[in-house]
């Protein structure tokens, strides 16, 4: 499902105008990102939790070339389902 079809599935399950559903859908994922750039984690009830971690500058080999790159530190997020997440999935709900 795309952003739009998920705009307008939100909205009809709401009750809410296109453009209410799209000005909050923006607003969290903005919230989130910041809240993960200063390595906060980010608990969604019934959903899961979103855990920026911190991996650290390493040392790489280019396989092509065989040259040793020095790649930077970076942020990703790792997400954890919760156990009603979970349950509805595998009961195909």
């Amino acid at each position: 499902m795309d952003n739009k079809k998920f705009i307008e599935e939100l909205s009809s399950r709401l009750d809410i105008s296109v453009s209410t559903v799209s000005l909050l859908v923006e607003s969290l994922s903005k919230e989130m990102a910041e809240r993960a750039a200063n390595l906060d984690s980010i608990v969604v009830p019934g959903f899961g939790v979103f855990e920026p971690k911190l991996r650290e500058e390493r040392v790489a080999v280019h396989p092509a070339s065989g040259k040793r790159l020095l790649v930077p530190p970076r942020i990703f997020l790792s997400f954890k389902q919760s156990p009603v997440l979970k349950q509805k999935i595998n009961n195909g709900r």
